[in-house]
């Protein structure tokens, strides 16, 4: 397919276009390709990062053109399962590079977080597809930020705004299963298709099923020979949010049964006495792979991630036991707000407790806690995260970065010490 000509129709600016084609394939040589003994399953998600801005907006396009319909979401605490559940597809939006950054600051301060100033400027600039692609968008209040940039958003689009609440109090949970019944209903009036008990559970298995595939190869980096990278972990899982949900399961698979040969025979991506990172903090949406990149040419091996782009997206399924639409959408609340601890709760000691087990699971040698710039909540959580951490002894570093190179020398030198504190 002509994906400029597919840019055209969808009303892009085609010279970004080009310029896209040369800078996305060109930032991810640098940083994946010249990986020695990469896991040959990896080709599928490399061949399709290289391609996100093609191949899979060609099936969006495709699938509108049957008639039907594109929900673009920016949050984990959203369910895919109910667009899913009303034939729509669901997809992960643009919102990981400094390339969009200046679009966002021609509406938002410039003392905003760089991932709420990409989402915005992708969509005003017209330089991501699934921005174009989408035919609602549905934010949530998670952050000050994100609250008010959807108002602005809703001028251009159409958005659903969700009320997370910010306490978990059993009143909390039944003002979400309420949110969901009404996100429920948008969606069938989007898609005019009805959301039956049968189709919601079978987008519950299905997105699932994907949860466990990654829960799989998660489960590779507790061994003592880690068999896949940080970064490729990191990928795979940012591919989650965009990929058709079937087929990324069976690519997973694939390289999973890869993987588990490598560990009958021992292989390790990383020299012995390499230091096991786990990362925490704001999410790091494609093509974000600069911490990971840094950590893991410093002496480092990231081998877990409590965030959104991580453990926290796939560790915990919906329960499969309900049969009815309420006794679904109870079980999709209790999952998509009880199983997440996001630092936009209060308060929340589960987040740092989780990170204290992961530690654990993982074999952690030391934490470093990553805050995106003017990531007001995070930023402040991390008081906690650190002060708790080292009075458990786990060694800790708290780093402040955006999407810019300007920072990385200092960011090499920071990690290189922590690691090799580690060491001593």
């Amino acid at each position: 397919m002509d994906y400029r000509a597919m840019w055209e129709s969808l009303g892009m600016d085609v010279k970004t276009h080009d310029l896209l084609c040369e800078a996305l394939p060109g930032a991810f040589g640098s940083v994946y390709l010249s990986q020695d003994n990469r896991p040959e399953g990896m080709d599928y998600f490399y061949s399709v990062v290289a391609a996100i801005h093609g191949l899979r907006p060609a099936e969006l396009v495709e699938h509108k053109k049957n008639g039907g319909k594109v929900v673009g979401t920016f949050c984990i605490h959203v369910p895919d399962e109910i667009p899913i559940a009303a034939g729509a597809i669901a997809t992960g939006l643009c919102s990981g590079s400094q390339f969009w950054v200046p679009g966002g600051e021609k509406k938002l301060p410039v003392a905003t977080c760089p991932l709420i100033k990409a989402s915005l400027g992708a969509r005003f600039d017209r330089t991501c597809p699934f921005f174009r692609l989408a035919d609602m968008f549905v934010g949530e209040n998670t952050c000050d930020g994100k609250k008010k940039a959807w108002e602005i958003l809703a001028e251009d689009a159409p958005v659903h705004v969700m009320d997370i609440p910010q306490m978990k109090r059993p009143e909390d949970f039944a003002h979400w299963e309420n949110e969901l019944k009404g996100y429920l209903k948008k969606c069938e009036e989007l898609t005019g298709n009805k959301v039956t008990p049968a189709k919601l559970r079978e987008a519950i298995i299905l997105v699932n099923k994907k949860r466990k595939a990654l829960q799989r190869l998660a489960s590779f980096r507790k061994l003592d020979n880690i068999p896949i990278t940080g970064k490729d972990m990191l990928l795979v899982t940012q591919i989650a949010f965009y990929d058709d949900p079937a087929r990324i399961t069976e690519q997973i698979h694939k390289l999973c049964d890869e993987l588990e040969e490598r560990a009958k025979n021992n292989f390790s991506s990383f020299p012995k006495g390499t230091k096991r990172i786990l990362l925490t903090g704001t999410p790091l949406s494609i093509p974000n792979w600069k911490m990971h990149h840094i950590i893991e040419t410093s002496g480092g091996a990231v081998v877990c991630e409590e965030m959104c782009t991580g453990i926290r997206y796939y560790e915990k399924c919906v329960d499969e036991s309900g049969s009815t639409i309420d006794e679904m959408i109870h079980n999709l609340a209790q999952r998509y707000m009880g199983g997440i601890h996001c630092a936009c709760f209060t308060p929340n000691a589960e987040r740092i407790d989780d990170i204290k087990r992961l530690v654990k699971e993982y074999k952690a040698d030391g934490v470093i806690d990553l805050n995106l710039k003017f990531c007001n909540i995070y930023d402040i959580e991390g008081f906690f995260v650190e002060r708790e951490l080292k009075a458990a002894g786990i060694p800790v570093l708290g780093i402040e970065t955006d999407y810019t190179d300007q920072d990385s020398e200092q960011l090499k030198t920071r990690v290189g010490a922590f690691i090799e504190m580690l060491g001593n």
